[in-house]
């Protein structure tokens, strides 16, 4: 049985009036009557009696009624209170993360748990080398990643930072002493890429196979995480690309991190299951976004 048939029939035995119970509904009233007839037919009776002066219940809708609405009436309270629930902040949240939790993940999990006292962040690593494998599976709920995230199934919010790159070298390596490295120069340093099943687009942006010009830019190897590549960085390798706050937390007496010049700025944001968003997925991204805004006017 339709619920929309018996949600008619209670708010038609309310007002006794077609227009009316249409209006409720948002229907048409052709549309109301429809649905009247679609019920009777079902139960093999008339519930309802329309005359040009008024509208009735018979006997049968009057039982039918007193049946029906404690159920209904439980019914339309399961609803609202699920609806209700959906609509709060509560329990735990798992925000997913690359490498190491930077102020930009700590500072977002502060800013939202100060909002949401009855939500608590459990921070989960994601692999370097598949950053939506834990989101798709159901193990994170939200993750910080790099943007902008090409995936038609996840939804992502604002940028939280916009800064720049540097590239993680052995103190053995010639260009160890250098205070920048140009873009163009990449092409002469092997670059440490990514295995597994993150998308082109982010191996592209973990290791880019070419420089702005169109030189190539040689693969020195491939990991699945940020220590695996850190460790063939230190045994002079490669070089492996990482964002300045990220680099700046990994400091290791064989390795140092020179800025690069002339790559787009990585931009870090959050991402999620467009199907599985919840109120505490959206009070998260708009916690962390209000903390960046803050974060940037004090900055400028």
């Amino acid at each position: 049985m339709e619920f929309r048939e018996l949600e008619c029939f209670i708010v038609l035995s309310e007002e006794l009036h077609f227009a009316r119970t249409a209006e409720r509904l948002y229907l048409s009233p052709g549309r109301v009557s429809q649905l009247l007839r679609s019920l009777e037919t079902r139960i093999g009776g008339r519930l309802l009696e329309r005359t040009s002066r008024r509208v009735r219940l018979t006997p049968l809708g009057e039982r039918f009624l007193a049946d029906l609405r404690p159920a209904y009436d439980g019914l339309a309270g399961a609803v609202t209170n699920a609806k209700a629930a959906a609509r709060e902040v509560t329990g735990v949240l798992r925000a997913g993360f690359l490498a190491t939790p930077t102020d930009v993940v700590t500072g977002s999990v502060r800013a939202f748990e100060r909002r949401n006292p009855g939500c608590v962040v459990e921070l989960v690593e994601i692999p370097l080398s598949d950053p939506f494998g834990k989101l798709r599976a159901g193990q994170v709920d939200i993750a910080f990643t790099l943007l902008p995230v090409d995936e038609p199934d996840l939804a992502t919010g604002g940028a939280l930072n916009n800064v720049s790159h540097r590239i993680g070298l052995s103190t053995r390596h010639p260009l160890a002493g250098r205070a920048v490295i140009g873009v163009e120069e990449l092409a002469s340093i092997p670059l440490i890429g990514l295995c597994g099943p993150a998308p082109r687009f982010w191996h592209e942006r973990i290791a880019p196979s070419v420089t702005p010009s169109g030189r190539p830019i040689p693969l020195a190897g491939r990991v699945a995480t940020t220590q695996e590549g850190l460790t063939q960085v230190a045994l002079n390798r490669g070089g492996m690309l990482l964002c300045t706050p990220t680099a700046l937390q990994h400091h290791r007496p064989e390795i140092v991190f020179v800025p690069v010049n002339g790559l787009p700025a990585s931009i870090f944001g959050l991402a999620w299951v467009k199907a599985r968003e919840t109120a505490a997925i959206r009070a998260f991204n708009e916690a962390a976004e209000a903390r960046a805004g803050v974060v940037e006017s004090l900055v400028a």
